[in-house]
């Protein structure tokens, strides 16, 4: 029986090598950004977030029909098993759409609409419905890079939605219906449902404007995530999950679609 214990090391060693590395460089790229440092950013200065508020209600009916496949959505830690801490049960699932750039083919052909708009993103990187269950809280944590920003569109936000929140460094948002917000996840954030209701949302990543110099060095550290087992790990497991569901969808509707029996 081979010993995989070498190997483990190694992914472990590199995981930590390249969160110092990330650490090291936020600081020059906070300072090279274009929109600046705040860990909450205002949403108009961002042109291609207004459609997404426009059409969240189209957004919000091919969510819909995914969550009627609720159960068989992944967890996230499914999909990145490096989110274990954050990510308990089947407490936190997402349905990828986009992950580090490369879209989830059979997921995106379910959501057209909400493909078409991600589309209009500039440097998009990762999208995916969060689905978070009631009484559920997402211990602080942090992004992989300051060189992404994030938004989020709230989908389906409980009646008290003042007790489902996020906090981003020391600012609490809250989510609401059809609107989004956008912010550095590279700050540390935390979450609450203290509702008995679901919370979902549409999340994606997109490049930080940043000025030349900042622009180079963040292409080269993406590169660089994608060439970590992190990226790999969660893109096979994309992969996986993405035939998985389409899979088991497509023999549900075979049930569905079978003539009934003769009497």
């Amino acid at each position: 029986m081979s010993d995989d214990r070498p190997e483990l090391r190694k992914k472990r060693m590199g995981r930590r090598l390249g969160r110092w590395l990330l650490k090291r460089l936020a600081d020059f790229q906070a300072r090279r950004s274009l929109v600046g440092n705040e860990p909450v950013l205002d949403a108009a200065a961002f042109p291609f977030v207004a459609p997404f508020e426009r059409e969240w209600q189209v957004i919000r009916a091919e969510l819909d029909r995914v969550l009627a496949e609720r159960d068989r959505l992944p967890a996230f830690h499914e999909i990145s098993p490096d989110q274990y801490r954050i990510s308990r049960g089947d407490r936190w699932k997402v349905f990828i759409l986009y992950g580090f750039g490369e879209p989830s083919p059979n997921n995106c052909a379910r959501c057209p609409e909400t493909t078409r708009l991600l589309q209009t993103v500039p440097g998009l990187q990762s999208a995916w419905f969060s689905i978070l269950a009631p009484q559920y809280h997402i211990p602080r944590h942090r992004g992989v890079t300051k060189g992404v920003l994030r938004v989020h569109l709230g989908l389906r936000v409980p009646a008290r939605r003042h007790e489902c929140t996020m906090e981003v460094d020391n600012t609490r948002v809250a989510w609401e219906e059809g609107k989004c917000f956008v912010f550095d996840d590279f700050y540390q954030h935390e979450v609450w449902n203290n509702t008995d209701e679901e919370r979902a949302i549409l999340l994606f990543d997109f490049v930080r404007p940043m000025t030349l110099p900042g622009r180079l060095v963040n292409s080269f550290l993406l590169w660089g995530v994608r060439q970590s087992a992190y990226f790999k790990d969660a893109r096979r497991n994309m992969d996986t999950w993405d035939q998985r569901f389409e899979a088991a969808v497509q023999r549900a509707e075979n049930i569905l679609d079978e003539p009934a029996a003769p009497p």
